[in-house]
């Protein structure tokens, strides 16, 4: 389900971003993303340079940004409060600009990643290679149920650019800002889904790097809104769990007994 989409060059000042199929619009959606955060929240992404073509694979050329990738251990409160500076700039561009520049919603977003998910937790998987099939076994049983439930998720709101794809190595921090990398996924989205993305992530949620509770309060969302975050965060635990399973990267790229991890953790968000 996740494949490897790009190459990353660095040089002294520049980061060359080479894509390596044009169809699926990575390097359209990357360009246009930078663009508008250029001209409207510039500053907390690379400044893009250049868009070329080397051979038949589009590479988008961007400013080279100073700062240490996050990750491995929770932030402290002053990360926290950066990033949610951040994030809030992001998602204060105007969704009439967004719109305008082309960007459609995000890939894997809240329209469309509830159906996908329905799709693979149907298809027939092998749990040989598991320690504990069984609670593999439930753990997609319980995603699917839960997702079959027609009032589990809230209905889809598009409403601010999202960088879809919050890795804590995608975040830079530098002793007093944080600022995001990484923007072929994104898009039009919901800052409730995109902070349940963010904090379901499994380099972020096996680590502890984004408290769920305070990285809402950093990005100053309304108890509404904090309430969808919560909504939507089986469903990113669900997504997990199936990147997880036998066949897909995240099995092989994860420590023995990661699958089982993510199937209590699913148990656990849909018990309530």
């Amino acid at each position: 389900m996740q494949t490897h989409t790009h190459d990353i060059s660095f040089a002294e000042t520049e980061v060359r971003k080479r894509f390596l199929r044009w169809a699926d619009g990575e390097a359209a959606r990357e360009w246009a993303c930078l663009k508008l955060i250029w001209t409207h929240a510039p500053g907390i992404a690379p400044r893009p340079l250049r868009l070329e073509k080397a051979g038949d694979h589009p590479v988008v050329v961007m400013e080279r940004l100073a700062g240490t990738p996050l990750g491995g251990a929770p932030l402290s409160a002053a990360q926290t409060e950066a990033l949610g500076r951040t994030l809030l700039r992001l998602h204060g561009i105007p969704t009439e600009v967004i719109e305008e520049a082309g960007l459609a919603e995000r890939r894997l977003g809240p329209s469309t990643l509830p159906e996908a998910l329905r799709g693979w937790l149907c298809e027939q998987h092998d749990l040989s290679a598991c320690h504990d099939p069984a609670l593999i076994t439930a753990g997609i049983a319980a995603g699917a149920e839960w997702l079959a439930q027609p009032d589990a998720l809230p209905a889809p709101e598009l409403s601010c650019l999202g960088i879809a794809d919050l890795n804590p190595t995608n975040v830079l921090w530098d002793g007093r800002a944080c600022r995001l990398v990484d923007f072929e996924d994104g898009g039009l989205t919901d800052p409730a889904y995109d902070l349940a993305d963010h904090v379901e992530h499994i380099a972020s949620r096996t680590h502890g790097v984004f408290d769920p509770e305070t990285l809402g309060s950093a990005v100053g969302l309304s108890d509404g809104a904090r309430e969808r975050m919560r909504a939507y965060r089986p469903l990113w635990a669900t997504f997990w769990l199936a990147m997880l399973l036998p066949g897909n990267g995240g099995f092989h790229r994860n420590p023995p007994g990661t699958t089982e991890l993510q199937a209590r953790h699913l148990l656990a968000l849909v018990a309530g």
